[in-house]
Formats: C-alpha cells, structure tokens, sequence
C-alpha cells in the first residue's frame, strides 16, 4: 500500500489504527510504503513512530523537500515491492476497509482495478467540476475514466514496472496505468468526509491538474485550435472583402465603428487562446528536457530483509509495540526514473 503523506499529523493515528488491522484480516503478506512529501508539521516523527511499532510491515520513504503528490507516489511505485500495489490518500477519505476489494479483483486476474466513489462527500462545486472535466476529457483523449478524482486505486506488478520505466515527467498516473493494462476494470467503492485538517487541492491545482492530463494524452486542443484558426481566418477575409465592397458601393460608416472594435477584441481572444494552448504544451517540452530529479530521497527507514525474518520469527507476525531492530537509514537521490537509491 503506497500512501503519500503532507501535513497530515492531525489523521496518522487513526489511519494506522485503521490501516493495519484491515490488512492484517486480508491474510496475505503486505508492507506500507509512507511517502513524507516534505511536510512541516510532525508527520515525519510520527512515521518513525509507527515503523518502530512495526517495522516488518512499514517502509517510510522521506523527501528531502516537497515534491508534489505525483512525485510521492511515483516514489512510492519505486519503493514498493509486492506482486500488487495499492494507492491511498492519508486523508481517509477513500476507507481503508475497502482495500480488500481491489485486491480481491487483482488475485481475479485484472492488472489495473480503478474506483468509483460512491454518495461523494466533496463539495457541489468539486462534483459538478469533475462531471464537466470528465466529459471533456473522454472527447479529447483516449482515457476512460469513470472518477479521475479518486486516490485509491490497485495495480499489478506489470503495471507498476511499466510505470516505473516511464520517462515522463509530468503525467497522470492512473490514466497511464489505465492505457499500459491490458485487463482493467473499476469497483464502486465507499467515500467519507476528510478525517481532519483541508485538502490540499485548490480550484487552481484541480484546474492545472486537468490540464495537464489533457496536454499529456492528446494533441486534439492543437489540432481543434488548428481548425479554429482556418475559420477565423476565412471569415476574417470575407468580412474584409464585404467592407471593401460595401465602401465602394455605400460609403464609409462611422456607425460600424464598435462591431469592428468587437470584431477584433474578439480575434484576440482567439489568438490569445492559442497562445496559452501553445505554452502549455511548450511547457511540457521544457520541463521533459530539463532531465532535473523526480524527486530527492532524504533517508529510508526499513528493515533489512534477515532482519524482517528475525522480528517475524521472534514476536509473530502481527504482534505491534516492540521496537525494530536492524532498521536501516538510506540516503538516496532520484533520477527521472525515481529508481537510483544508494545501499
């Protein structure tokens, strides 16, 4: 279960209290990759808190600064090491209990299980936004995505080494993921209020979020604004053939003064359009050539693998509240790949 953490001191106590049994009755082996994305508050100690108590089911990956959601949890695909991954929001809004059901799915044979919140508790705002976005988004590009919005998501180990190999330095995860499995499906799963604390997605990061899945899956934006151009561009000579001719024939008209001033705001308003449109692409292009680090790796805390079978054999496989042993601290820096890590 790979889980990136932000500020998030307020919820940890009772996301351990929740996760770790709900994984304990699947009956199965597992670990919990903790991505710290920098955060300012005490996240950090209490993730070293809760590795000590369980170090056999814990790996806590802390950046050197903050990086962004997307570089946490693509962190954490690079940390993770069982046969299925698991993406969860530290927030619980997504419950942990329903866990069960993506992995259910996997051991089904399915590579990518995506999620659809059911009786979602965001804002009216948030969910008329998400309908808008997502139809927009299905003309535009190839993705089929019932709830883009939805953190918790199952992947299988060929997906997650896809993505790992994957060079981009700006993309949606679960829309690549989507596009490299070849047996997806979605599961309607529950959805609660933030525990604690406000999210850290503004109107603005949801816009530029959207944006980006858009710019990073189709070129149809240029290609439409291609075509609006032409348009714009034929009209533009027929209207000025029609003034030529209508000056010859009537004369000049001062009272046609404002539908030209409208005329031409409204041509650069077009153009000024496609201005952005290009950028954003440009953008893309620039941050993909910079080559500059995913993300940095302060340390990692986890037990080596002799010591992991030591502590198992020693105090049984779910017994909590005994300090680890063996733990190892590991400096790392990520190259775009996020893979480099030193022993």
């Amino acid at each position: 279960v790979v889980i990136p953490v932000y500020n998030e001191e307020a919820v940890l106590p009772t996301l351990f209290s929740r996760l770790y049994p709900t994984l304990d009755a699947l009956g199965i082996s597992y670990e919990v990759v903790f991505v710290n994305d920098g955060s300012k508050d005490r996240s950090v100690a209490l993730l070293r808190q809760q590795f000590s108590l369980r170090p056999q089911h814990t790996r806590v990956v802390l950046f050197h600064a903050n990086f962004g959601q997307h570089s946490a949890v693509m962190a954490g695909l690079a940390y993770a090491r069982g046969d299925y991954v698991v993406t969860l929001d530290a927030d619980l809004q997504n419950p942990p209990e329903e866990i069960g059901k993506l992995v259910a799915k996997l051991e089904e044979g399915y590579d990518y299980v995506g999620t659809i919140r059911q009786q979602r508790q965001d804002s009216w705002w948030r969910r008329w936004f998400s309908k808008r976005i997502n139809k927009l988004r299905e003309w535009i590009t190839p993705v089929r995505i019932t709830d883009q919005g939805c953190m918790m998501r199952g992947y299988a180990r060929s997906v997650v080494t896809a993505l790992n190999q994957t060079r981009e330095v700006n993309t949606f995860i679960p829309a690549l993921a989507s596009l490299y499995a070849m047996k997806p499906i979605e599961v309607p799963i529950a959805h609660e209020e933030r525990f604690a604390g406000r999210s850290k997605y503004s109107l603005y990061s949801l816009i530029r979020l959207n944006f980006d899945l858009i710019t990073g899956f189709s070129v149809v934006p240029l290609q439409l604004f291609s075509m609006v151009g032409m348009v714009v561009a034929v009209l533009s000579a027929l209207f000025f053939v029609f003034l030529m001719i209508r000056r010859l024939i009537v004369g000049p008209e001062v009272q046609g003064l404002f539908t030209l001033f409208a005329i031409v705001f409204f041509l650069i308003g077009v153009a000024l359009f496609g201005i952005g449109l290009l950028g954003e692409y440009v953008g893309r292009i620039y941050a993909q050539v910079r080559e500059r680090p995913r993300y940095i790796v302060q340390a990692v805390l986890e037990a080596e693998p002799g010591d992991r079978a030591q502590i198992e054999h020693a105090r049984g496989e779910h017994a909590p509240g005994v300090p680890a042993q063996g733990v190892s601290a590991q400096s790392a820096s990520a190259d775009s790949y996020g893979q480099e890590r030193s022993r």
